[in-house]
């Protein structure tokens, strides 16, 4: 053990004097401090130059956005590959600047574009028409619902006594022509939850969140009513609004559109 006594040495500041193997020895007052006291600020050295000369920085402090009536700025650039002008995260995407090269526009479906006209000539029905009889859908989901089971798709974490299952028409599409996706969800989403998960499933382009005149929304097949999407699956259930096993539709509307004519999806 004798040859190891000449190793290290103890720190210099008082109270300390514990022995470091490593030891730091200060730029300044060339004293030795261990490793908890090795900055200027742990031993108090008397001997350090707070008073350094300070350079100005000249470089790039930032990048302005270019989105008119935006004064955000970024430390990285953030530059858009179609026009070419940098913005801030907040409008990074072309929706979001209204990007002048901006190729993709939302093409309207078929049945959107033929509830637009019903618009125009106010011939929509600003009440549903009767729906049928709340037995018979809730028979007929019943009978859906064992079908159903065996194919429908979504979330495997979602456990099963809290599985909703439903027949989603998907945009522009109808019962008759297949265009219909059975999936399952949890009873505790919202109906908005509900969409995205519909438009992830099923590839299809989801524009809620952005500044589009038309957005996803979901419908009653029964009534052809507008699902609120704050809703959740569990409240809908229990107003019998739809029942599990049953069918909803889902379509790209505007925000004045609260009912649609269901004929034109069966």
């Amino acid at each position: 053990m004798a040859e190891f006594l000449n190793l290290g040495k103890h720190c210099s500041l008082d109270g300390c004097k514990q022995i470091d193997f490593l030891p730091f020895t200060c730029t300044s007052c060339q004293k030795v401090f261990c490793l908890d006291h090795k900055f200027p600020d742990d031993h108090s050295c008397t001997e350090f130059a707070s008073d350094s000369p300070h350079v100005e920085y000249t470089g790039t402090k930032g990048y302005s956005c270019s989105f008119t009536e935006c004064s955000a700025r970024e430390l990285m650039p953030v530059v858009c590959d179609k026009c070419l002008k940098n913005f801030c995260l907040r409008h990074r995407h072309q929706n979001d600047h209204k990007c002048e090269k901006l190729e993709e526009k939302i093409t309207p479906t078929k049945t959107a574009e033929h509830v637009q006209q019903i618009l125009a000539s106010k011939k929509l029905d600003v009440n549903p028409k009767k729906p049928r009889g709340k037995k018979s859908s809730k028979t007929a989901a019943k009978v859906a619902l064992m079908k159903m089971k065996l194919h429908a798709v979504g979330d495997t974490k979602i456990p099963d006594f809290d599985r909703v299952y439903l027949q989603v028409v998907l945009p522009g599409g109808t019962v008759s022509k297949g265009t219909t996706k059975p999936l399952f969800f949890s009873k505790t989403w919202s109906v908005g939850r509900v969409i995205d998960a519909v438009a992830d499933r099923a590839g299809i382009s989801n524009t809620n969140n952005t500044g589009s005149s038309q957005k996803l929304r979901l419908f009653s097949m029964d009534s052809g009513c507008l699902l609120p999407i704050d809703q959740t699956v569990d409240a809908l259930l229990q107003n019998e609004t739809f029942f599990n096993g049953g069918t909803v539709i889902l379509e790209r509307v505007t925000d004045e559109v609260n009912v649609i004519n269901t004929e034109l999806y069966q």
